[in-house]
């Protein structure tokens, strides 16, 4: 089922008792290019306004999180680069090491 947050988004979201979204770079640049010409498209004449500072701030979080993640997955891939264990990678994400594992392990490859 497509993610209601991004439109061409094809299973991007995992659905558990609250609403992930795991969405790409792409995915986000796509919402984004998608939002600037929906703003260009309005006429300010006829619009009105109301405060978006909130949405900013979404907008903002989701892009700093998309930014801590990439330099996270660089992280690990260096500390493994270097001979770090899963598990010593483990203790510094505090999970357990097959949950570091799993989600690092094709990062840490490239």
């Amino acid at each position: 089922m497509p993610c209601p947050c991004v439109a061409s988004s094809i299973d991007s979201c995992s659905r558990g008792g609250d609403h992930q979204m795991r969405h790409t770079d792409a995915d986000l640049d796509r919402a984004s290019q998608r939002f600037e010409q929906l703003a260009d498209d309005l006429d300010a004449t006829t619009v009105e306004a109301e405060h978006t500072d909130d949405l900013r701030a979404i907008a903002t979080a989701a892009e700093a999180v998309a930014t801590d993640q990439a330099r996270l997955r660089e992280a690990v891939a260096l500390a493994r680069a270097r001979g770090r264990s899963w598990n010593e990678i483990a203790i510094s994400l505090g999970v357990s090491r097959q949950a570091a594992r799993q989600r690092f392990a094709d990062a840490s490859a490239a």
